[in-house]
């Protein structure tokens, strides 16, 4: 069994919008990557970018410069 460690996701109004947080983080060697929408998080999209927890904030700056609009930003454990 998988053990369950701390993760940022990242929700979407658009898939368009995912794919472009997948193409801006594989460009910036960010690590994550694209899941499915977790039950406890409500979203326009079914696409979600799951990463490490500590980097949420270099997420949200990277987002915002680039023009991405994200939905939230939820800590889970998954």
């Amino acid at each position: 069994m998988r053990q369950r460690s701390s993760r940022c996701v990242v929700s979407f109004y658009t898939t368009a919008g995912a794919m472009a947080a997948e193409r801006l983080c594989r460009r910036e060697g960010l690590e994550g990557r694209l899941i499915s929408v977790p039950r406890s998080v409500t979203s326009d999209c079914g696409l979600a970018w799951s990463a490490p927890p500590e980097l949420r904030e270099t997420l949200e700056r990277c987002f915002q410069e680039a023009g991405i609009e994200a939905a939230g930003f939820h800590m889970l454990s998954l």
